[in-house]
């Protein structure tokens, strides 16, 4: 595949907004698709049947002066990953633009993802920044490191304080990620995952599996949203997590790191959060910190839940193959899930 650059697109984009209880903040995203420079060709919204609150709101959505073709896609299984598959499955642009239902793509958002897919045929994935307003205040910065895993295995995301020139990275953030189709080709979500809601490290084991097919994932600060973090409505809320989202955000992330980094590198990634880890997901060394700091033995809970979770994804992944080893098969996990 080459580079090209053409002067008009001829390419469809749809957008899929997965929503869940937040009927304002999917107003808000949809008010500001309406306001785009480059119009959608269509917006998937993908809401559960028994969401009645947002089923009422859609209503009104649907009755619009909406200069896209608006659809609600219903999904019958509950959780984020089953309603990206389900999107995926009902979208028909030859780019799929996702971004959240607390999010509001600015005014060239769809423009500045146009032109970027028309100009580079070898690009299969692109993000940007998200914008990051938590309680009104914006969260304002600058980093360079963005979408990195480092050689620790730390993630580095920054993905709503990158700044600079466009560069490829290795893994998107759900908010504002965008996919070439024939790059996602017969690629899903992996329903592996665990989570009673936003099932964590969805985007992360998504963005690696279609980079692992080979093509190229580009970062733009440009292609840009702004992102209002609302209250979820699982166990693994935005303030305070139960012991069991816990054990499984650190279950999907260590099988999401198992299955895409090499065999030496995946050693040093579960010694590394073994023995260290981050203040989301400590180690023993932030583990012992906090109870120094804290006297607060719930410290050490954390821990061994996080633990659990981890030897439970070592475990899990020597039976079943990675998402997008299955799609190369011709098989997908959006095919079991349906």
């Amino acid at each position: 595949m080459t580079s090209t650059s053409t002067s008009t697109s001829t390419l469809s984009i749809s957008v899929m907004v997965p929503t869940y209880r937040r009927p304002a903040d999917l107003k808000r995203c949809l008010d500001a698709l309406r306001a785009q420079a480059r119009p959608a060709d269509e917006v998937l919204v993908i809401a559960r049947p028994e969401d009645d609150a947002t089923h009422r709101a859609l209503e009104t959505e649907l009755s619009a002066n909406n200069p896209f073709l608006l659809r609600v896609i219903e999904t019958g299984l509950g959780g984020q990953v089953a309603a990206l598959n389900r999107g995926l499955d009902a979208a028909r642009g030859d780019i799929i633009a996702i971004t959240d239902d607390d999010a509001a793509p600015r005014v060239d958002w769809l423009a500045q993802i146009d032109q970027a897919f028309s100009n580079d045929q070898t690009l299969g994935a692109l993000g940007g920044r998200d914008w990051v307003f938590e309680r009104g205040a914006l969260l304002d910065g600058e980093r360079s490191e963005v979408g990195v895993i480092r050689r620790t295995g730390k993630i580095c995301g920054n993905h709503h304080l990158g700044v600079g020139a466009p560069r490829t990275v290795s893994l998107l953030k759900g908010a504002n990620m965008i996919y070439r189709r024939s790059a996602v080709g017969g690629l899903r979500f992996d329903t592996r995952l665990r989570g009673k809601g936003a099932q964590p490290c969805n985007d992360l084991s998504f963005s690696l599996s279609v980079r692992h097919t080979g093509w190229k994932m580009v970062y733009d600060p440009r292609v840009a949203v702004d992102h209002f973090p609302a209250e979820r409505f699982d166990d693994n809320g935005r303030d305070a997590q139960t012991l069991g989202a816990l054990a499984d955000t650190a279950y999907n992330l260590h099988l999401v790191l198992r299955e895409h980094l090499g065999p030496f590198a995946r050693h040093i990634a579960w010694y590394w959060y073994a023995a260290i880890g981050t203040r989301a997901m400590p180690g023993f060394a932030h583990a012992l910190l906090a109870l120094t700091r804290t006297r607060d033995t719930a410290c050490w809970a954390r821990y061994r839940a996080m633990r659990k979770g981890a030897q439970d994804a070592r475990r899990d992944a020597q039976h079943e193959p990675a998402a997008y080893a299955l799609a190369m098969r011709g098989r997908t996990d959006g095919a079991k899930a349906a």
